[in-house]
């Protein structure tokens, strides 16, 4: 059997802190190929290094980051074969949850993937400066996947060898100590990884790709000064701009979709990331299933072109926007580039859920039919309805520029530096990216009302990115967002938002993930997140 065949078949089928798959700890496979016998020349160190990257998740399949969107404000998720995203909402979240036992279990097989590559590559033959990146690379990759693993799970075993079934009953490490692993690895990296590689290696770690991780973390646990730090130096460094179509106007929509998926915005990203988009987030009409649908809230956070929010205009003019959101064109560009809304035309669709007469596949009720009345078109483009396996897939950015821009401003505001020169420059830097107007000290003259407008800014911008999770976990309005009834579009009949599920977080419960009940049963040495 071929060598490499034989590992390919070890990693795939690994499971770390498993009893089931105890001898694929030690060995490629079950009756052949050793570590010792394995890494000889560079190629196999860069398979090594390959499957590292294999854990990058994907947007809309996979691990699906746009899906984490659904367990916050922005989205609603339906169909449980993507994952109870259902039972999360509604806390009764346990320790099966398929989407925490997805996470960890990829997330620490990866890790032992990497692992492996650090522990043996010294005996592989090859170039030593390759050599030294190779192992940056995979420094930073596991540096990421614990960093992930502690934002949904809290503190969590470090791992930083490929364990075997004598030492893989390992004990939680603080949530302190892992943010300390990881900060320290990333900055490490940072420190000695390349700032750019040319096309073909182009999804490759760099130290930008680091420094954002860094400035994501940092922000996560009100590190603000590493956060400003992080940040800075991304941009600084000068290797990433906003995106800008030929048509300026179309420069944000474009973004998303074939037209712009080649820009200097995207900083970490996954290559082909954005497979079974149209089926995921598509109109049954055009033949897609409509797993995600926004919600009114994310609906109603867009401001008006002329900078004013819904919650500043008199209660009739509300009301007219309750009931047609984007009235005369009049809402911030961003709206109408990520949310189809009643009345919109896609592809040959004239989308209305309320329409009863005649047959109507998109209809409210109907079997993978939008259960808001609205749909997702952030990466929605018309040329994926005809794909094949022989046609092209957009990729999906994990962090962008425009990220990167509203963290270092939110840093500035955290650190009390709200009035800074710099949060202006670059809170209208995307803004204006987005035919929005500038924001002014005059308007936005207090650190409360600075920190508002840019958690705004981050909602409609970075909306559906897997990024608001987050945020509303760490500026603590998730249990404020994330309770209640959640309404979509306005019935015309009735003049009333529908009422589309209530929501409950149970308290504390819901903030961190459970571990994963297969680990509690293998590790008697593991502790439960509290609640589960």
């Amino acid at each position: 059997m071929n060598k490499r065949y034989i590992y390919t078949i070890c990693l795939a089928g690994c499971l770390l802190l498993t009893t089931s798959c105890e001898k694929f700890l030690v060995q490629d496979h079950p009756t052949s190929v050793y570590d010792e016998l394995w890494w000889n020349t560079s190629a196999d160190a860069e398979l090594g290094l390959y499957r590292g990257y294999v854990g990058i998740p994907d947007g809309l399949s996979g691990r699906q980051i746009m899906f984490l969107d659904a367990l916050s404000d922005q989205l609603v998720a339906r169909q449980s074969t993507r994952g109870e995203y259902e039972a999360y909402v509604r806390g009764i979240q346990a320790s099966d949850w398929d989407k925490a036992n997805h996470i960890y279990m990829d997330n620490y097989k990866t890790i032992r993937r990497v692992n492996r590559l650090l522990e043996n590559i010294d005996r592989v033959y090859m170039d030593e400066w390759l050599r030294e990146r190779y192992i940056l690379e995979a420094r930073a990759l596991r540096a990421y996947y614990h960093m992930e693993l502690l934002m949904l799970f809290g503190g969590v075993p470090i791992v930083k060898t490929a364990l075997s079934p004598d030492n893989s009953k390992m004990q939680r490490n603080t949530e302190e100590e892992v943010y300390a692993f990881a900060m320290s690895e990333f900055r490490d990296c940072a420190e000695k990884l390349p700032a750019k590689y040319d096309f073909a290696d182009r999804t490759r770690i760099t130290s930008g790709i680091v420094l954002s991780l860094m400035t994501r973390l940092a922000l996560f646990f009100h590190d603000y000064e590493a956060a400003k730090d992080a940040s800075l130096k991304v941009i600084e460094g000068g290797e990433y701009q906003l995106y800008r179509s030929a048509n300026p106007a179309n420069s944000y929509a474009d973004l998303f979709r074939y037209a712009g998926e080649e820009n200097n915005e995207r900083i970490f990203f996954k290559d082909k990331g954005n497979s079974g988009a149209f089926k995921a987030i598509g109109m049954p009409s055009e033949g897609g299933q409509s797993v995600l649908s926004p919600t009114a809230a994310i609906v109603d956070a867009y401001q008006l072109k002329d900078g004013r929010n819904l919650s500043e205009l008199p209660a009739d003019s509300v009301a007219l926007f309750h009931r047609d959101p984007n009235h005369k064109d009049m809402r911030d560009p961003r709206l109408k580039a990520s949310i189809l809304l009643v009345g919109d035309t896609f592809l040959s669709s004239t989308l209305n859920p309320f329409d009863n007469s005649g047959i109507n596949a998109n209809r409210l009720g109907n079997q993978y039919a939008t259960v808001t009345g609205y749909w997702v078109k952030k990466y929605l483009d018309e040329r994926d309805k005809e794909s094949t396996a022989s046609t092209r897939i957009l990729d999906f950015m994990i962090i962008r520029y425009a990220e990167v821009l509203l963290s270092y401003a939110e840093a500035l505001v955290e650190l009390g530096e709200w009035d800074h020169p710099d949060v202006l420059y670059y809170v209208n830097m995307v803004r204006n990216r987005a035919s929005m107007p500038n924001i002014t000290l005059e308007k936005y003259d207090s650190q409360e009302k600075m920190r508002q407008l840019i958690r705004q800014e981050r909602t409609v911008e970075l909306a559906f990115e897997g990024v608001h999770y987050y945020d509303i976990r760490r500026w603590g309005t998730w249990k404020d967002v994330m309770n209640g009834t959640v309404y979509g579009a306005v019935d015309p009949e009735t003049g009333q938002k529908i009422e589309v599920e209530t929501r409950t977080t149970n308290g504390n419960r819901s903030y961190w993930w459970p571990i994963p009940e297969v680990e509690m049963l293998s590790n008697p040495n593991m502790e439960q997140n509290p609640g589960y």
